[in-house]
């Protein structure tokens, strides 16, 4: 099974996630934290929505509460990842996801918003997949490891 297939049967069954985020040597944002809350996926034929809530801490803070929307869209060679935060009117186009192997997927291209380049690589799992984010630019120098995970 290829690894766009074994996603596409995965996405609709996340149910959780956590993440930690970690500000590198270049980082002026001192992005670090961690962050969890639950997924509810809906489905429309070959899309997926991914409705986050949860918390997010940054170190030595409280508690916020935290709120995303991705879509997923499944194409025969590659995944394309939007935002849609701010409804899907406004949807931010990321990128798409390629196959390097049965089990991994990685940005085809850095998703550019001002002087930030974004990419990541997914990892899939039996039990869900693994989302490692790099974000880099003249103020930023962030990783962000998403797990996602099955009920």
């Amino acid at each position: 099974m290829t690894a766009i297939i074994r996603l596409h049967t995965l996405l609709p069954q996340v149910t959780r996630f956590a993440f930690t985020a970690e500000a590198g040597s270049g980082s002026r944002t001192g992005w670090s934290g961690h962050g969890q809350g639950s997924v509810r996926a809906e489905v429309e034929g070959d899309t997926v929505r991914f409705h986050e809530s949860g918390h997010f801490t940054l170190a030595g803070q409280q508690p916020v509460t935290m709120r995303n929307l991705y879509c997923w869209r499944l194409k025969p060679e590659r995944v394309a990842l939007a935002h849609e935060r701010r409804g899907r009117d406004a949807a931010v186009a990321l990128f798409d996801l390629v196959a390097t192997d049965a089990d991994t997927l990685v940005s085809e291209h850095h998703h550019q918003c001002a002087a930030d380049a974004y990419s990541a690589r997914l990892h899939l799992l039996p039990e869900g997949f693994d989302l490692a984010w790099r974000i880099q630019g003249p103020r930023k120098d962030e990783t962000l490891h998403y797990r996602y995970r099955l009920a």
